[in-house]
């Protein structure tokens, strides 16, 4: 049986984009994993949405493995970007599309 850490480390560095939200992508359970959806669904990006209800521990420990206190926690390329208010301030300014393009994960033009 793989520890919830290991777990969460072969998630992140096994997709581009990987985000753990409390829901799906097609059903969100708050409005932050929400945002951060709509916002990875406009830029057209493909991502990996992890529920954190799906398993015991994953929860807690998605926080003690990045050290963040919130859901949803977004990954590009096995690197924590941020919470929701960080994505999409980050969206707003342009810098999420910067590091989208920087590790060629392809977004719609907007």
């Amino acid at each position: 049986m793989i520890s919830i850490h290991g777990f969460i480390d072969t998630e992140v560095k096994s997709s581009n984009v990987v985000l753990f939200m409390k829901g799906t992508p097609d059903f969100p359970q708050c409005g932050f994993s929400g945002q951060v959806v709509q916002i990875l669904d406009y830029l057209g990006v493909d991502y990996k949405g992890i529920n954190i209800f799906s398993y015991d521990g994953l929860r807690q420990g998605i926080k003690d493995y990045s050290n963040w206190p919130t859901i949803p926690q977004l990954y590009v390329k096995g690197e924590f970007i941020g919470g929701c208010d960080i994505v999409r301030e980050m969206f707003q300014q342009g810098e999420l599309q910067t590091i989208f393009k920087k590790n060629d994960i392809s977004i719609k033009v907007v």
